[in-house]
């Protein structure tokens, strides 16, 4: 589980290094990581899609994910993916 969590955490730095600050996803980086990394949790990853996906993560408002926000989205799609599996 460990090297689980590590990965998670590796792809989040990967994602949010790459515009703005390193320590946060933009919508745009948030929009390419779903787009490769979670290809099956957004049927259409269009704009009006990953908007409706980052204002719902989004808890403070400031139009970026910390990690902790990113944490709920894959709490969201292991949540899903075990009650497809039992």
């Amino acid at each position: 589980m460990e090297a689980a969590i590590g990965e998670l955490v590796s792809k989040f730095k990967l994602y949010a290094g790459k515009e703005g600050s390193s320590s946060t996803l933009s919508r745009d980086e948030l929009h390419k990581l779903v787009t490769a990394e979670l290809p099956n949790l957004v049927e259409n990853t269009d704009v009006s899609a990953i908007d409706a996906l980052m204002k719902s993560l989004d808890e403070n408002n400031d139009g970026q994910l910390n990690f902790s926000e990113f944490w709920q989205l894959i709490g969201q799609v292991a949540d899903k993916h075990g009650r497809l599996h039992q």
